[in-house]
């Protein structure tokens, strides 16, 4: 993979854990891969992208031992990851960023230089936000949000309904970047039983990548 320089500012990182993981059973975000929580693989894989990170999640304990903020949702209800979004911004904005990327907890080998990648196409496109694409598909929740979008964000969320990723992108010029799947999709996310088998299997094989 080729070697993309870092941001030349800090980006806020957000990692994504606060849903309710049905189809695994609950806790999605501490099933073991490779004797890890799947938020612990997030983190490790975020963290030399951006400046500083914190954890969306809808309570405290079971992620206190990762030694990162812990942010709950500000919109009530479980809507969805724009909730965790809303509440990246706030707090990236607190930081004095005005930048922030997402991660979800559950694609345990998204790309090392994501971020760099999505910043360099937001700037190059001017576009307003910045989202991941492999195989054709785009990956909403792989993205760079500029933290000025929060009351425009935050008003779609009360008023307006907007509950999917997709729909709100929809309203903003957005900068595609578009990564390999071969010789795996590195947005490969685990939901079930069976996906975390096929991550175990894919981790051993691509440990480095």
């Amino acid at each position: 993979m080729a070697e993309t320089s870092a941001p030349s500012s800090p980006i806020a990182g957000l990692i994504l854990a606060g849903g309710q993981g049905r189809r695994m059973g609950g806790d999605k975000a501490l099933r073991l891969l490779g004797g890890t929580p799947l938020v612990g693989h997030a983190i490790a894989r975020a963290t030399p992208q951006v400046g500083p990170l914190a954890i969306s999640a809808n309570g405290s304990a079971p992620f206190a031992d990762f030694g990162l903020p812990i942010l709950a949702d500000s919109v009530p209800g479980f809507v969805g990851p724009l909730a965790g979004i809303l509440a990246g911004m706030d707090w990236a904005a607190e930081q004095g960023l005005t930048s922030i990327a997402s991660f979800p907890c559950d694609a345990p080998l998204f790309p090392r230089d994501l971020v760099a990648r999505l910043a360099e196409a937001r700037r190059r496109e001017g576009a307003v936000l910045a989202c991941a694409r492999s195989g054709g598909r785009r990956h909403p929740v792989f993205a760079l949000w500029p933290t000025e979008m929060r009351a425009a964000l935050r008003v779609a969320l009360t008023d307006d309904g907007i509950r999917r990723v997709a729909d709100w992108c929809a309203r903003y010029p957005v900068a595609m970047v578009d990564f390999p799947t071969a010789p795996f999709d590195p947005f490969f996310n685990v939901n079930t039983p069976s996906d975390l088998a096929e991550a175990e299997t894919l981790l051993a094989a691509h440990r480095s990548a």
